[in-house]
């Protein structure tokens, strides 16, 4: 068997196609299934299956639109209760395909529904563990409790985590290749490796799930220390609950040109590096920047902006149209989209810009507001009377931010800082707000 591994950086999401005989299957795709089409006509290939490890919260998959465009069957648990047509797979169950056979593994824990995907051939084994088993770590278990319409306590779902690291894997061999749905820096999980894949002997090894420990000590640790939950997660586990529209159909959105001004009411998001926002934006805009692709775009924009919200999006360039688009839609939020802007010449709008060398010698002469999450507030504080509000919480959190003094906010590297001072700006119209941005480096 041939396996190909695709990464999407921005969220820190693998995804899989595995080729044997002229046939190929897929493994939790992203929103957009052309990879996968182009890879199936590179190797001259029919798509005929597409399995599914769990419904994922942080981005929209594509199955049933490769289902539809190829025929292929859709493989779930049937503890999921998809909405749509799919062929249930769970411990015991088995499809061939070519001189592969794969085999279902029941292994809940970040999910009541979460699956383990065996493809063996000859003496070769390796296993697609989705959000279960992560390179160093295993997925969280605090997704379900308000995870749209499914729902799971995290205690149960850390238990059942626990049996199933324990036990589930006991009798495959060591030499196993794991192949995990997520990397480091993705929201699913705590503490994940930079490497792609590894074996099972070596998590066996490695991985502190793995180690002998009672479940008091398992639950206590899974739990500790999770990042935060954005927005859009159960959202997310809904539409793929049910199946997301076509990519194609969902990517008809309006383009406004050289717009000077724009419903106040309505939110916009303006794409744009800080740089160029700072210099020149629309009031009521908020900066999550898409500049590169590696830059945490969908994630920030999901956890700022509410599922449903509306939202206008500034972009550069009608070069960048294409590709914010597709950022947009892998988490969902095409329909709430209500326009992608370029701006006009006159915008005139301006963000306050930082004396540092004021600040450096008069700390006490503003208030510092610290935006970074909650855990990486706990490891301590680099200014020590900062006023803790994560960006996820930021919206709510505007009624404890004092504003008689300039607000300074800061992260941990500069890229969040520009979307929190961008919406204190909006906020609080009296008070200077700036953006330390990358000069939070010389406090460190």
């Amino acid at each position: 068997m041939k396996v190909k591994q695709f990464n999407d950086e921005a969220l820190a999401h693998y995804s899989y196609a595995i080729v044997s005989n002229g046939k190929m299957a897929v493994v939790d795709p992203s929103r957009d299934p052309m990879p996968y089409y182009k890879y199936a006509e590179q190797e001259n290939a029919q798509i005929a299956a597409i399995f599914e490890t769990h419904p994922h919260a942080d981005f929209v998959s594509s199955h049933l639109q490769i289902s539809q465009e190829t025929g292929a069957d859709i493989y779930v648990s049937k503890l999921l209760g998809a909405d749509y047509d799919h062929k249930t797979f769970d411990d015991g169950d088995s499809f061939a395909m070519g001189a592969v056979n794969f085999k279902a593994l029941n292994t809940p824990g970040h999910s009541p529904d979460s699956i383990t995907i065996i493809a063996g051939e000859g003496k070769e084994t390796i296993l697609f563990t989705g959000d279960t088993l992560f390179i160093g770590n295993v997925g969280r278990p605090d997704l379900r409790e308000n995870a749209g319409n499914m729902t799971a306590k995290r205690v149960e779902l850390a238990k059942d985590m626990y049996h199933s690291i324990q036990n589930k894997f006991t009798d495959l061999p060591d030499d196993a290749i794991v192949y995990p749905a997520h990397g480091a820096g993705s929201l699913c999980g705590k503490n994940m490796s930079t490497d792609s894949s590894s074996t099972l002997g070596n998590e066996r090894q490695g991985n502190w799930a793995f180690q002998e420990q009672t479940e008091a000590e398992f639950v206590e640790e899974i739990l500790k220390d999770q990042p935060f939950i954005p927005s859009y997660f159960g959202f997310n586990v809904d539409i793929n609950k049910e199946g997301a529209v076509n990519v194609n159909l969902a990517k008809g959105i309006e383009l406004r040109l050289n717009v000077s001004q724009l419903d106040p009411s309505v939110l916009i998001v303006d794409a744009r590096h800080q740089e160029k926002y700072k210099k020149d934006h629309l009031p009521n805009s908020i900066n999550i920047m898409a500049s590169s692709p590696k830059q945490k775009f969908e994630t920030w924009l999901g956890a700022i902006v509410q599922p449903n919200e509306a939202f206008y999006l500034v972009v550069e360039s009608v070069d960048d149209i294409e590709e914010l688009i597709s950022r947009v839609v892998k988490i969902g939020y095409e329909k709430q989209l209500k326009a992608i802007v370029t701006l006009a010449e006159d915008v005139s709008t301006t963000s306050d810009v930082l004396d540092l060398n004021d600040f450096k010698n008069n700390l006490d002469n503003y208030t510092i507001v610290d935006i970074r999450n909650e855990g990486e507030i706990a490891d301590g504080k680099i200014f020590e009377n900062a006023i803790a509000s994560p960006l996820n919480d930021l919206r709510d959190n505007l009624n404890a931010i004092p504003t008689d003094n300039p607000i300074v906010v800061h992260c941990a590297g500069g890229y969040r800082s520009a979307a929190g001072s961008s919406i204190l700006e909006n906020e609080f119209k009296n008070t200077k707000i700036y953006d330390l941005s990358d000069a939070i480096n010389d406090f460190k």
